[in-house]
């Protein structure tokens, strides 16, 4: 039986999927203002054709698949990608990466087709500061999550980037807002990925401190086993959770700087132009779509499959070689 698993022994469980490279907001650490150099949407993978592919490492171990962009919700009829995958592939757990800007009209059939989680970029809770980070607005962020939150999403998660000099101050206030809400926060270290990440590594901030920082606000209880991401709450990712006394709100810190997991790292990502990516922080890399339209097999994809799970490096050189990632988020997907 042919399983994905890579060289260094780790179960390749988790697949995040993209589905464009396009966002209606331009957060200047994920993607530089004016940028338009995004793929045709004639090199897109078409659903029939994610379908495929995910139904074949379904096949082959797979059980996760987080939808992402860029942001997901601009292309349409992601409902219907979901409901495929859940119920026609059988992928057991579907979540969704989302900025929450159309998250209100939405989320409604998003719930009906199958996503059981959501993952919500906010990184700020103040309007200005916002338009700042993201030349969007904040008002229609709140009504997307609010509305999630009516439609009984359980948990959402909300993902604040921690940046230094640009949000540090209100850390402590987005655990509040959390608390509020019943939602989880989860801080992200900034990553130095493309120009855009790099000039962001000016703000980095080490979560470490952060954590040590919240704990003089909060009474901060370790989870049962805080460092594996399993669970309803913890999802299939990297971060490690404590969560608030008190409280069933949990708060996560994925640090891919300052306390990397790569040992623990379970997870690929395909593009929407058909490229599985095998690390965020390496070019390993294997071009799925010219052979899917080429009408390669199944038996032949699944050794492609196999062989692309082969160039999984064994860690990212975030710290080593920031220069060597020339490519943006957006391109990768989340």
């Amino acid at each position: 039986m042919h399983t994905l698993v890579d060289p260094f022994g780790r179960k390749i469980e988790y697949l995040r999927l993209s589905v464009t490279d396009r966002c209606d907001l331009r957060c200047f650490y994920c993607m530089p203002e004016g940028f338009n150099d995004f793929e045709e949407p004639a090199h897109w993978l078409t659903f029939d054709e994610i379908e495929r592919v995910v139904g074949l490492m379904h096949d082959m171990g797979l059980k996760r698949v987080r939808i992402t962009g860029g942001e997901p919700l601009v292309r349409k009829d992601v409902d219907d990608l979901a409901r495929r995958l859940k119920h026609d592939v059988g992928v057991q757990d579907i979540s969704l990466s989302t900025n929450a800007t159309r998250l209100s009209k939405q989320a409604h059939a998003l719930r009906q087709a199958g996503v059981d989680r959501l993952n919500i970029s906010l990184d700020t809770l103040r309007p200005e500061r916002f338009k700042d980070i993201t030349q969007g607005r904040l008002d229609k962020v709140l009504d997307g999550i609010l509305t999630a939150k009516a439609e009984g999403f359980t948990p959402i998660k909300i993902n604040m980037v921690a940046m230094k000099g640009v949000n540090d101050d209100e850390i402590g206030d987005m655990l509040e807002f959390c608390v509020e809400h019943g939602f989880t926060l989860r801080m992200i270290e900034t990553m130095p990925m493309g120009d855009t990440g790099r000039n962001a590594s000016d703000h980095y901030l080490d979560l470490q401190t952060v954590k040590k920082q919240l704990t003089q606000r909060f009474d901060l209880i370790p989870t049962i086993d805080g460092s594996v991401d399993s669970g309803l709450i913890y999802g299939g990712g990297p971060a490690r959770y404590l969560r608030v006394a008190g409280t069933n709100t949990h708060i996560g810190f994925i640090t891919p700087i300052s306390q990397h997991f790569c040992e623990t790292c379970n997870r690929v990502r395909l593009s929407v132009d058909g490229t599985l990516y095998m690390c965020l922080g390496q070019e390993h890399n294997y071009p799925l779509r010219d052979l899917l339209r080429r009408g390669i097999p199944d038996d032949e994809l699944k050794e492609a499959l196999i062989a692309a799970i082969g160039l999984k490096p064994e860690r990212h050189e975030f710290s080593e070689k920031p220069e060597q990632i020339v490519r943006f988020m957006s391109m990768t997907g989340g």
